[in-house]
């Protein structure tokens, strides 16, 4: 009986310590090393690209352009399966590679902005900035 109180005690403080975990928000947005999702190419310069041609799993309207996308490590070869988090499975879609992401998009989407790290969006101060890019990804203790 000891140990079911000892076992349910800790348990109790486990939730607890979980509870107050979930209520942590983080937000990322474009324009950040951190961010993975779906970026406008616009004017910067051509992006390096992953593979050469762009992937789509679900076969849509082929004549659409393609998007572009920084996912993380992993995501792009796994694409089947990763698609649906970033609301892009019948798109054509190109995957930047993090070197030119960092390099060249980076520095240039802050210094457009003033560099801000939450790109002057003062009116979505406090929200969720998942709906920023395309399946925005947080790094959640994953190392990236």
């Amino acid at each position: 009986m000891k140990n079911f109180l000892i076992a349910a005690a800790v348990a109790a403080v486990t939730i607890t310590t979980l509870a107050h975990a979930a209520d942590v928000g983080v937000s990322i947005s474009i324009g950040q090393p951190e961010f993975y999702g779906q970026i406008d190419i616009g004017d910067y310069p051509q992006p390096r690209v992953i593979y050469r041609r762009p992937m789509m799993i679900e076969r849509g309207l082929m004549n659409r352009q393609p998007i572009y996308l920084r996912v993380p490590p992993g995501h792009a070869k796994n694409w089947r399966k990763h698609c649906r988090e970033y609301n892009a499975c019948d798109e054509p879609v190109f995957f930047v590679q993090d070197n030119w992401y960092n390099r060249e998009y980076v520095p240039r989407y802050q210094e457009r902005h003033g560099g801000r790290r939450d790109g002057g969006r003062d009116q979505n101060r406090g929200k969720d900035h998942k709906d920023e890019g395309r399946g925005n990804h947080k790094n959640e203790g994953s190392g990236g």
